[in-house]
């Protein structure tokens, strides 16, 4: 069954739950309702030993009764208001009522067909609470994927079609796993050499680096079952019943083993165990259960456990011990010739124009991961569409990167004259001060069109795959990124709220230089980050005072520096803002124009 066909059939097994139950509380409460009605007792109910001898003295003007029920109205004569009065026999009844009347009595009597409620039998109406709880218990479990035993599996096992050779821009990382895959190809030549098969693979990485693609790669070289589960899908809100999945995931894995057992965001159920209560009680059985599974393989036993997640620092160390999961492979983002690879497949089937350059695009896209680049080419063709080309143009490539990185341009937006003109000289300051600054990368284009949820932005080229970065590398980020504050002081004599992003930014930045990575020339050489409060003592009581008074020193430092550039270079300023208020948008070769 595929994915298509499952999430069907689950959105219409809950569908029907829910109308089941739906129907089921609407008839019991239109039951509760009327037995109710029918049990009230109050001031306008007549006792049957009364109502009769109101009908010999020839006092009762109406009756209304329904077919099938024991309680009837009753409106007396000279009298608005109906009683209520129960009848024990309403055969009996109806017959004295006929007699009455024939004897002269003026007596209406009006009888209604038998209604819904009427027709449902006293004993039905009595178990209405116990199906209620019936209808939501089976609802429940059928929810939960225990309707049928080890159906989500039987779903979710498939032989995938994906190779090696649909995956970019992981090389090396493929030369590694092609060793699990003999593994899973032939056990019997490792088994001789008295190897072991190792049990478990972590990928681990940022999202969207193809760590689910790479894990598909193998049980598709391997030509094995590839059975795939996300780890929130073993996380539920009964005890215990996330442990029975891992229980049964695995034993479907030995009933077709050779297999591929794949786990993504493993950390939803792998996360440190605690001592608390309540759901992280049922994360800690869950995991439990995942490690003895892992140490329950044999020898015969040929499963690899795959397993993805871009936070393995969450994941408890009984997982990754040697045993579990033996081998532990980054996924990093591709390189300059990975990117390019990513392109090409991604290119394939889409009509592009021959401005397009690949190459040039794998060079301005550093640190793109491989969804990021597959969704660019996407998008390009999308916009090519919309502006009827008759291929995907450069332009259009161009575009589409804009509108991934920073949002969709929003040409319509009217804003005054003196919110264009802030924009236009925060922007130029970013640009300006970049200039000057050796380490930053260049300006390819300043706009003051609004993008997203940005005013206007200042795009820098990303033409190199940094690995490291300096300690003036990052103070020169931090003024870059206050030069447009810097510029809103000089020029206006005011600041507004539009630097909040880039604040925001440079603080996290300068927080990370003192607790992270040790460069401030004070603290040392120190990791403070995510300590605990305990821990942090050992340095001192006020070194919470200390770590702020160090990144306050670096942000007043680059903003200073930030005024100090503007101010020396005002005639620049001014004429990339006057350009961006005539223009609105400058890009690389009229930016360079300027300065030359």
């Amino acid at each position: 069954m595929n994915n298509k066909e499952k999430n069907k059939k689950s959105k219409s097994l809950l569908i029907s739950m829910i109308i089941l139950i739906g129907l089921i509380i609407v008839i019991a409460g239109i039951a509760i309702y009327y037995v109710s009605k029918d049990e009230e007792k109050d001031d306008k109910t007549l006792a049957y030993t009364d109502l009769i001898k109101e009908i010999s003295y020839g006092n009762v003007e109406k009756i209304k009764m329904t077919v099938g029920s024991t309680s009837i109205k009753v409106k007396m004569k000279d009298n608005e208001e109906e009683k209520k009065s129960i009848v024990p026999n309403t055969e009996a009844f109806i017959e004295l009522v006929q007699l009455k009347v024939s004897e002269g009595n003026e007596i209406q009597l009006i009888q209604n067909p038998k209604s819904m409620i009427a027709q449902i039998p006293a004993t039905l109406l009595s178990i209405f609470p116990t199906l209620i709880m019936l209808a939501l218990v089976i609802m429940i479990f059928k929810m939960q994927g225990l309707g049928e035993k080890g159906q989500i599996y039987e779903e979710t096992e498939r032989k995938t079609k994906i190779r090696f050779k649909d995956v970019a821009g992981l090389d090396e990382e493929k030369e590694e796993l092609i060793e699990i895959v003999d593994f899973l190809k032939k056990p019997e030549k490792f088994t001789k050499m008295g190897a072991k098969i190792p049990k478990g693979v972590l990928l681990y990485g940022k999202p969207g680096t193809g760590k689910t693609l790479i894990a598909k790669a193998i049980a598709g070289e391997a030509n094995v079952p590839f059975i795939s589960m996300s780890g929130s899908e073993f996380i539920e809100m009964f005890a215990g019943l996330g442990a029975s999945r891992v229980r049964k995931l695995f034993e479907k894995a030995r009933k077709i083993s050779p297999c591929i057992v794949f786990i993504d965001e493993i950390d939803a159920i792998g996360a440190r165990r605690t001592s608390n209560s309540g759901a992280e009680t049922e994360n800690n059985q869950t995991l439990n259960q995942l490690l003895v599974e892992m140490d329950g393989f044999s020898s015969e036993e040929t499963i690899i456990v795959l397993a993805a997640t871009n936070r393995p620092e969450m994941l408890d160390k009984a997982l990754l011990r040697p045993g579990r999961f033996d081998r532990q492979i980054t996924i990093p983002t591709p390189d300059l010739k990975g990117r390019l690879e990513i392109l090409r497949i991604h290119s394939e089937g889409k009509k592009l124009s021959d401005d397009v350059n690949l190459e040039s695009i794998a060079e301005d896209t550093a640190g793109f991961t491989g969804a990021e680049l597959a969704n660019i080419l996407n998008e390009a063709a999308i916009i090519a569409t919309i502006n009827k080309h008759e291929d995907i143009e450069n332009s259009d490539i161009e575009e589409a990167v804009k509108k991934v990185t920073m949002g969709l341009e929003k040409k319509a937006r009217v804003y005054s004259e003196k919110d264009k003109k802030l924009t236009a000289y925060h922007e130029a300051g970013h640009a300006v001060v970049s200039w000057y600054l050796p380490t930053q990368t260049a300006v390819k284009e300043v706009s003051i069109i609004p993008r997203g949820v940005a005013g206007g932005y200042t795009m820098y080229k990303s033409d190199e795959d940094k690995y490291y970065i300096s300690k003036t590398e990052m103070k020169e980020k931090l003024v870059a990124l206050l030069g447009g504050r810097a510029a809103e002081k000089l020029v206006l004599d005011d600041i507004s709220t539009g630097a909040s992003n880039d604040i925001e930014v440079a603080t996290k930045i300068a927080r990370e230089m003192v607790t992270k990575y040790g460069m401030s020339d004070t603290l040392g050489p120190i990791d403070f980050q995510g300590k605990e409060q305990s821990d942090m003592l050992a340095f001192g009581e006020n070194i919470g005072d200390r770590i702020g008074n160090e990144v306050k020193t670096l942000i007043d430092e680059a903003y200073m520096s930030a005024q100090k550039l503007l101010s020396e270079h005002r005639d620049k300023l001014d004429m990339i803002a006057q350009t961006l208020l005539q223009k609105e948008k400058i890009n690389e070769q009229e930016f360079q124009r300027i300065f030359e």
